[in-house]
């Protein structure tokens, strides 16, 4: 155990389960944010939306629904993770950046975490427990 803790080594099988983790959770709590706004675009009624690229509501949350919710669930089986990621890295910048410009900095943190987490998914990809990694296997 102490040659886990303290080498500079990777090791794969723990980067793989930390990836595995990661990109689970990550997605679960972004589910958590977009579920709602997936049910308030089905309902179809007016809806109040921020626009903060000038794109129209629809649109923006359009968007917000593809980022929040369509993309965790790639991300989620680890399917197309990478590519997915991007659509979500975006968001929180624009959410930490644009929407949330004015507030304090505990208001913007969290989309700053959400960055941090899909940017490494976009950097290591979903690692070998993941759907790409079977498909690419065959």
């Amino acid at each position: 155990m102490k040659k886990v803790f303290f080498s500079w080594q990777h090791h794969s099988n723990i980067v793989d389960i930390w990836l595995l983790i990661n990109r689970t959770l990550l997605s679960a709590f972004m589910l958590t944010h977009g579920t709602p706004k997936f049910l308030k675009l089905l309902e179809g009624s007016p809806y109040r939306f921020s626009d903060p690229l000038s794109l129209g509501v629809g649109v923006s949350l359009t968007l917000a629904v593809v980022s929040e919710f369509v993309a965790p669930i790639f991300i989620l089986f680890g399917l197309g993770a990478r590519l997915a990621s991007i659509p979500v890295i975006f968001t929180m910048i624009t959410a930490a950046f644009v929407v949330h410009s004015n507030d304090p900095f505990a208001t913007r943190e969290l989309a700053l975490l959400y960055l941090l987490g899909f940017s490494w998914i976009l950097a290591l990809g979903p690692g070998r427990y993941s759907v790409d990694k079977m498909i690419h296997k065959k």
